[in-house]
């Protein structure tokens, strides 16, 4: 047997006896290598630096006169939905990223070495979550700029943007599986835009529920990101949770306790 099989043995050996602390301190050791991909390559922040500033400009400005008379009525309005949407959106980042990780045999490398093999996937998962909070600050920090106070007060709109962190945690373990089982980085791009998007426009982020058509108003009413943006306007705009909270938690805990595993088994079988 040679020398290379046999460290191979042992180093799989040692991650089958790594425990849940190490593999913890293993996760956040991998989250932190993705952090340091950020600093190096800051372009990689475009989507999450300049989206909230463009997207909040943009639809303020071309849709705040038509649906709510002026620009200030309507801040109300589209800081949550441009909130909820922009860092949803942010999401996809992970599948991508994670299949290119995988095709380029970065976690090839990462099988070699003595930590537990789930580390890579979960400290990707960490790791995002820096980005989707610097969505938030620079969406709300936009929106203040323009003249957004929210009536709810610092303490709601701190909790609103946990949630919306969280929510799309939840969120990105279904593009974590898209990136696991799909061939290239392009296809999960591609196959989360499907998803995403008709799920983020036919929603009530931008524009009043009663304002389209009845056909279209049943799909708008049981879109989960209409209770979350529901529920984040409740929070900020007047200090209220609502049921719309409840299911926004209860989807996002679903939705962690089906892709959640499946995406690890489809992990641990591809690693």
């Amino acid at each position: 047997m040679s020398q290379t099989t046999m460290n191979t043995k042992a180093h799989r050996g040692l991650k089958n006896r790594t425990g849940f602390l190490q593999s913890v301190r293993h996760s956040l050791t991998m989250a932190y290598r993705g952090l340091l991909k950020l600093r190096r390559t800051p372009e990689q922040l475009f989507d999450v630096t300049l989206q909230p500033i463009i997207f909040t400009l943009m639809f303020t400005y071309i849709f705040g006169g038509a649906i709510s008379g002026d620009v200030q009525s309507y801040l109300p309005v589209i800081i949550p939905g441009i909130l909820v949407q922009t860092v949803i959106t942010t999401s996809i980042v992970t599948g991508v990223q994670l299949r290119e990780d995988m095709d380029k045999g970065v976690f090839d490398r990462f099988k070699s070495l003595p930590i537990a093999r789930i580390a890579p996937l979960a400290g990707a998962l960490l790791a995002d979550t820096v980005r989707y909070t610097i969505a938030t600050v620079l969406t709300f920090a936009m929106g203040y700029v323009m003249g957004y106070r929210p009536e709810g007060g610092l303490a709601y709109v701190a909790l609103a943007a946990v949630i919306v962190i969280f929510c799309s945690w939840a969120i990105s373990w279904i593009f974590a599986f898209f990136g696991v089982i799909a061939r290239t980085a392009s296809s999960v791009q591609g196959i989360s835009m499907i998803v995403l998007f008709p799920l983020t426009f036919l929603s009530n982020a931008f524009v009043p529920v009663e304002t389209m058509p009845n056909w279209l108003q049943w799909f708008v009413n049981i879109n989960p990101i209409s209770h979350l943006v529901t529920a984040v306007r409740d929070m900020t705009n007047s200090g209220t949770v609502g049921w719309d909270l409840a299911i926004s938690l209860i989807g996002a805990a679903v939705i962690v306790a089906v892709f959640a595993p499946i995406t690890v088994r489809a992990y641990m079988r591809r690693t």
